[in-house]
Protein backbone atom coordinates (compact mmCIF):
# COMPACT_ATOMS: atom_id res chain seq x y z
CA UNK A 1 0.00 0.00 0.00
CA UNK A 2 2.90 2.29 0.55
CA UNK A 3 3.68 4.65 -2.30
CA UNK A 4 0.95 3.67 -4.40
CA UNK A 5 -2.49 4.92 -4.85
CA UNK A 6 -5.54 2.96 -3.70
CA UNK A 7 -7.72 1.85 -6.85
CA UNK A 8 -10.77 3.37 -7.27
CA UNK A 9 -12.76 -0.42 -7.10
CA UNK A 10 -11.05 -0.83 -3.67
CA UNK A 11 -12.37 2.25 -1.33
CA UNK A 12 -14.69 4.57 -0.41
CA UNK A 13 -13.93 8.40 1.02
CA UNK A 14 -14.84 8.51 4.12
CA UNK A 15 -18.15 10.03 4.09
CA UNK A 16 -18.04 13.32 7.13
CA UNK A 17 -19.86 14.99 9.37
CA UNK A 18 -18.94 18.40 10.94
CA UNK A 19 -19.09 18.53 14.38
CA UNK A 20 -18.19 22.15 15.65
CA UNK A 21 -14.58 22.23 16.27
CA UNK A 22 -14.12 23.49 19.99
CA UNK A 23 -11.77 21.54 22.25
CA UNK A 24 -10.40 19.39 19.75
CA UNK A 25 -6.39 18.42 20.63
CA UNK A 26 -4.07 17.87 18.14
CA UNK A 27 -0.59 16.30 18.34
CA UNK A 28 2.59 17.82 16.81
CA UNK A 29 1.58 21.43 18.26
CA UNK A 30 -1.25 22.18 15.86
CA UNK A 31 -3.39 25.60 16.56
CA UNK A 32 -5.98 25.28 14.40
CA UNK A 33 -8.52 22.04 14.69
CA UNK A 34 -10.57 21.20 11.74
CA UNK A 35 -13.90 20.16 12.68
CA UNK A 36 -14.63 17.25 14.65
CA UNK A 37 -16.08 14.47 11.90
CA UNK A 38 -17.82 11.09 12.24
CA UNK A 39 -16.10 8.65 9.57
CA UNK A 40 -17.88 6.03 8.59
CA UNK A 41 -15.44 3.27 7.19
CA UNK A 42 -15.26 2.43 3.42
CA UNK A 43 -17.76 0.25 2.27
CA UNK A 44 -17.36 -3.19 0.18
CA UNK A 45 -14.56 -3.28 -1.67
CA UNK A 46 -16.65 -3.43 -5.51
CA UNK A 47 -17.94 0.06 -4.33
CA UNK A 48 -17.53 3.09 -6.44
CA UNK A 49 -15.70 6.03 -4.96
CA UNK A 50 -16.99 9.03 -3.36
CA UNK A 51 -16.23 12.11 -5.26
CA UNK A 52 -12.77 13.29 -4.67
CA UNK A 53 -13.83 16.97 -4.36
CA UNK A 54 -16.07 16.16 -1.20
CA UNK A 55 -15.26 19.20 1.23
CA UNK A 56 -14.09 16.60 3.95
CA UNK A 57 -11.31 15.47 1.30
CA UNK A 58 -8.93 18.44 1.74
CA UNK A 59 -9.21 18.11 5.86
CA UNK A 60 -6.38 16.46 7.56
CA UNK A 61 -8.74 14.36 9.21
CA UNK A 62 -10.54 12.85 6.52
CA UNK A 63 -8.64 10.05 4.59
CA UNK A 64 -9.18 6.68 4.09
CA UNK A 65 -10.11 4.56 6.89
CA UNK A 66 -10.01 0.81 6.27
CA UNK A 67 -12.43 -1.48 6.06
CA UNK A 68 -11.11 -3.33 9.15
CA UNK A 69 -8.84 -3.09 12.31
CA UNK A 70 -5.47 -2.78 11.05
CA UNK A 71 -2.86 -4.86 13.56
CA UNK A 72 0.24 -3.91 15.30
CA UNK A 73 1.57 -3.98 18.55
CA UNK A 74 2.04 -0.99 21.20
CA UNK A 75 3.17 -1.63 25.25
CA UNK A 76 0.91 -1.47 28.00
CA UNK A 77 1.92 0.21 31.27
CA UNK A 78 3.68 -2.35 32.69
CA UNK A 79 5.83 -2.45 29.40
CA UNK A 80 4.58 -5.50 28.00
CA UNK A 81 3.18 -5.57 24.42
CA UNK A 82 -0.17 -6.66 23.10
CA UNK A 83 -1.30 -6.76 19.37
CA UNK A 84 -4.82 -5.29 18.88
CA UNK A 85 -5.77 -8.32 17.19
CA UNK A 86 -5.71 -10.12 21.07
CA UNK A 87 -9.02 -7.69 21.47
CA UNK A 88 -10.73 -9.19 18.64
CA UNK A 89 -13.34 -11.03 18.82
CA UNK A 90 -15.98 -8.73 21.11
CA UNK A 91 -17.36 -5.52 19.93
CA UNK A 92 -14.56 -2.66 20.72
CA UNK A 93 -13.90 1.28 21.08
CA UNK A 94 -10.32 1.96 20.34
CA UNK A 95 -9.72 5.35 21.74
CA UNK A 96 -6.95 7.42 21.08
CA UNK A 97 -6.26 9.99 23.28
CA UNK A 98 -3.50 11.76 25.26
CA UNK A 99 -3.14 13.29 28.97
CA UNK A 100 -2.50 17.04 27.67
CA UNK A 101 -5.76 16.91 26.01
CA UNK A 102 -8.76 18.04 27.29
CA UNK A 103 -11.49 16.70 25.32
CA UNK A 104 -9.48 13.19 26.16
CA UNK A 105 -9.65 14.02 29.29
CA UNK A 106 -13.53 14.47 29.72
CA UNK A 107 -14.38 11.79 27.67
CA UNK A 108 -12.20 9.08 29.88
CA UNK A 109 -15.00 8.73 32.53
CA UNK A 110 -17.72 8.11 30.07
CA UNK A 111 -15.59 4.92 28.19
CA UNK A 112 -15.57 3.66 31.55
CA UNK A 113 -19.11 3.62 32.05
CA UNK A 114 -19.72 2.31 28.69
CA UNK A 115 -17.64 -0.43 28.94
CA UNK A 116 -19.66 -1.46 32.85
CA UNK A 117 -23.02 -1.31 31.29
CA UNK A 118 -22.20 -3.30 28.38
CA UNK A 119 -20.25 -6.07 30.26
CA UNK A 120 -22.85 -8.26 28.90
CA UNK A 121 -22.19 -7.50 25.44
CA UNK A 122 -18.90 -7.80 26.30
CA UNK A 123 -17.68 -4.49 25.20
CA UNK A 124 -13.93 -3.89 25.30
CA UNK A 125 -12.47 -0.26 25.47
CA UNK A 126 -8.93 -0.24 24.43
CA UNK A 127 -6.72 3.30 24.89
CA UNK A 128 -4.07 4.48 23.55
CA UNK A 129 -1.87 7.22 24.69
CA UNK A 130 0.02 9.14 22.27
CA UNK A 131 2.33 10.04 25.17
CA UNK A 132 5.15 9.65 27.46
CA UNK A 133 4.53 6.72 29.85
CA UNK A 134 5.65 8.29 32.84
CA UNK A 135 2.90 11.15 31.89
CA UNK A 136 0.14 8.37 31.37
CA UNK A 137 0.90 5.99 34.22
CA UNK A 138 0.38 8.93 36.68
CA UNK A 139 -3.07 10.13 35.03
CA UNK A 140 -4.31 6.74 34.57
CA UNK A 141 -3.95 5.90 38.02
CA UNK A 142 -5.76 9.36 39.63
CA UNK A 143 -8.47 8.94 37.35
CA UNK A 144 -8.65 5.03 38.10
CA UNK A 145 -9.21 4.14 34.32
CA UNK A 146 -10.20 0.35 34.64
CA UNK A 147 -10.01 -0.46 30.84
CA UNK A 148 -6.88 -1.57 29.14
CA UNK A 149 -4.43 1.06 28.34
CA UNK A 150 -1.45 1.33 26.01
CA UNK A 151 1.34 3.73 25.31
CA UNK A 152 2.22 5.27 21.60
CA UNK A 153 5.49 6.71 23.01
CA UNK A 154 7.30 5.59 20.05
CA UNK A 155 4.99 3.68 18.08
CA UNK A 156 1.92 5.60 18.30
CA UNK A 157 1.83 8.12 14.95
CA UNK A 158 1.99 4.47 13.18
CA UNK A 159 -0.80 3.40 14.98
CA UNK A 160 -2.93 6.60 13.99
CA UNK A 161 -1.56 5.75 10.74
CA UNK A 162 -2.62 2.42 9.91
CA UNK A 163 -6.25 3.99 10.78
CA UNK A 164 -6.18 6.32 7.60
CA UNK A 165 -6.21 9.11 10.09
CA UNK A 166 -3.77 12.24 10.43
CA UNK A 167 -2.89 14.17 13.85
CA UNK A 168 -5.83 14.69 15.47
CA UNK A 169 -7.10 13.90 19.03
CA UNK A 170 -9.37 12.09 20.26
CA UNK A 171 -10.99 10.06 18.11
CA UNK A 172 -12.58 6.50 18.61
CA UNK A 173 -13.05 3.78 16.51
CA UNK A 174 -16.04 1.00 16.76
CA UNK A 175 -15.56 -2.35 15.53
CA UNK A 176 -17.96 -5.52 15.74
CA UNK A 177 -17.05 -8.72 16.28
CA UNK A 178 -15.50 -9.85 13.01
CA UNK A 179 -12.98 -6.57 13.21
CA UNK A 180 -14.68 -4.28 10.92
CA UNK A 181 -15.23 -0.63 11.69
CA UNK A 182 -18.45 0.56 11.81
CA UNK A 183 -17.53 3.98 12.79
CA UNK A 184 -14.71 7.10 13.40
CA UNK A 185 -16.16 9.56 15.71
CA UNK A 186 -13.14 12.14 15.52
CA UNK A 187 -13.39 15.14 18.67
CA UNK A 188 -14.79 14.31 22.12
CA UNK A 189 -17.40 11.56 22.51
CA UNK A 190 -20.64 12.53 23.81
CA UNK A 191 -23.02 9.98 25.34
CA UNK A 192 -26.03 9.83 22.61
CA UNK A 193 -23.55 9.32 20.06
CA UNK A 194 -21.79 6.59 21.48
CA UNK A 195 -25.35 4.66 22.49
CA UNK A 196 -26.61 4.89 18.83
CA UNK A 197 -23.60 3.19 17.58
CA UNK A 198 -23.50 0.57 20.51
CA UNK A 199 -27.26 0.28 19.41
CA UNK A 200 -26.06 -0.61 15.76
CA UNK A 201 -23.13 -2.41 16.65
CA UNK A 202 -25.31 -4.94 18.89
CA UNK A 203 -28.14 -5.19 15.92
CA UNK A 204 -25.11 -6.15 13.17
CA UNK A 205 -24.30 -8.87 15.55
CA UNK A 206 -28.06 -10.10 15.85
CA UNK A 207 -28.23 -10.03 12.42
CA UNK A 208 -31.13 -7.26 12.59
CA UNK A 209 -29.32 -5.15 10.21
CA UNK A 210 -26.75 -4.94 7.77
CA UNK A 211 -23.34 -3.39 7.81
CA UNK A 212 -24.26 -1.17 5.13
CA UNK A 213 -27.39 -0.07 6.94
CA UNK A 214 -25.68 0.27 10.48
CA UNK A 215 -22.85 2.55 9.02
CA UNK A 216 -25.89 4.84 6.96
CA UNK A 217 -28.06 5.07 10.01
CA UNK A 218 -25.04 6.18 11.92
CA UNK A 219 -24.11 8.54 9.77
CA UNK A 220 -27.75 10.11 9.66
CA UNK A 221 -28.24 10.19 13.11
CA UNK A 222 -24.82 11.53 14.30
CA UNK A 223 -25.67 14.18 12.33
CA UNK A 224 -29.18 14.91 13.29
CA UNK A 225 -27.12 14.71 16.81
CA UNK A 226 -24.64 17.44 15.57
CA UNK A 227 -27.63 19.75 14.27
CA UNK A 228 -29.35 19.90 17.90
CA UNK A 229 -26.00 20.27 20.05
CA UNK A 230 -25.13 23.77 20.58
CA UNK A 231 -21.74 24.33 19.06
CA UNK A 232 -18.69 23.93 21.75
CA UNK A 233 -20.86 22.36 23.89
CA UNK A 234 -18.88 19.44 25.83
CA UNK A 235 -22.09 17.44 28.49
CA UNK A 236 -21.88 13.54 27.62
Amino acid sequence: MSGSRPSPTAIVAVAGILLGSAGVGFLAHRLMAPAPTLHIAPAAPHAPAAAAASSEASSPAARLTPERLPDFTLPDLGGKPHRLSDFGGRPLIVNFWATWCEPCRREMPLLQELRRENQQNKLEIVGIAIDNADSVQEFVHKLGVDYPILVGEKGGLEAVSAFGMDTVLPFSVFADTEGRIIAVKIGELHRDEAGFILARLSDLGAGRIGLAAAREEIKEEIRRLSALRPQGSSPN
